[in-house]
């Protein structure tokens, strides 16, 4: 990927390409979908923004989860639609819980799978069951920034997209391929839905360094298994020693893990920042006794733990 990069450094006084041709053709590919279906985003975020501005009016009703990832909402007030929150339950969607919310103004369904900042999932026969259940008109906005580190009964999405139609598969970049930096997101969705998202869509929103950078992640498969193996095994490490310093935490299907710190974790989060390592305070959430570590290299990891273990000391 870095090779990729320094090579486009010469083509740096040209615009990008607009339509990114060659990442189009390549994820079409990839997926076994058109490349009529597939829209890009400045990171899978601008693929709310562009979803909510294309197909929400005013006073036009959102559901999302609660908490959840905070764009959803944010980006929601900034068109005018209502949020309709939908609270979890044992930090999972309650499916039926957002299915009785649905009025006649319902315009979107967000829904992340994994969940951000809890890591829990819907499973295929769940959310297919739950598609059943909501009017067809309503669009269905799955997120699936984390679908790489996902388990095997993981929804396959685009299965219910071919059947459904008014679905958005929304993914990234950002997480397995490491591309953060470059912010770079994808939807795959139907044709039309596709078309409305592109009329708004900046026509440069995708530089040239996340273009060809995106082309040789996806075509380096031995990368992706790599990283997705090695979060693996360092997920199983966090459990392991979070269980040992008696500490609860939610088992994860993303790359990153809802710890419970059973005390307001803002001093601690302050602590490690000090200590050169970032992590996710959640009171923004409604969490504030929680926080959310990300997996790492495992000589991070373990410098995590160890200072993890140094603060419990000092302040048991």
């Amino acid at each position: 990927i870095r090779k990729d990069i320094l090579k486009e450094l010469s083509n740096i006084n040209r615009y990008p390409e607009s339509s990114c041709f060659y990442l189009r053709r390549q994820l079409a590919k990839n997926n076994a979908v058109g490349t009529e279906q597939i829209v890009f985003g400045n990171g899978s975020d601008e693929l709310i923004t562009l979803t909510l501005r294309a197909f929400t009016d005013r006073d036009d009703e959102v559901i999302i989860a609660y908490p959840t990832f905070l764009m959803y909402e944010i980006q929601a007030n900034a068109c005018g639609a209502q949020v309709v929150r939908v609270p979890l339950k044992n930090f999972r969607y309650s499916l039926s819980d957002i299915a009785a919310s649905v009025t006649a103004k319902t315009k979107i369904i967000f829904i992340a799978n994994p969940d951000n900042p809890t890591g829990t999932y819907i499973t295929h026969t769940q959310l297919e069951n739950f598609i059943n259940k909501i009017p067809r008109n309503i669009l269905l906005y799955l997120d699936e920034a984390y679908f790489e580190f996902a388990p095997a009964d993981f929804p396959r999405s685009k299965e219910l997209l071919a059947r459904r139609g008014n679905i958005v598969i929304a993914r990234t970049f950002s997480k397995a391929y490491g591309l953060a930096g470059l912010r770079i997101g994808y939807g795959i969705t139907s044709p039309q839905i596709a078309s409305s998202l592109n009329t708004i869509r900046e026509p440069f929103n995708i530089n040239r360094f996340a273009q060809v950078a995106a082309v040789a992640g996806l075509k380096n498969k031995a990368f992706l298994k790599k990283v997705t193996s090695l979060v693996a095994r360092e997920k199983k490490y966090f459990y392991a020693q979070f269980e040992k310093l008696g500490i609860s935490f939610v088992e994860s299907a993303a790359n990153f893990i809802l710890v419970d710190f059973h005390t307001e974790a803002k001093a601690f989060c302050d602590y490690l920042l000090k200590n050169g390592i970032i992590v996710r305070e959640l009171s923004g959430w409604g969490f504030k006794n929680f926080f959310r570590v990300t997996i790492s290299t495992h000589k991070e990891n373990k410098k995590f733990i160890t200072l993890l273990a140094k603060y419990r000391s000092y302040n048991s």
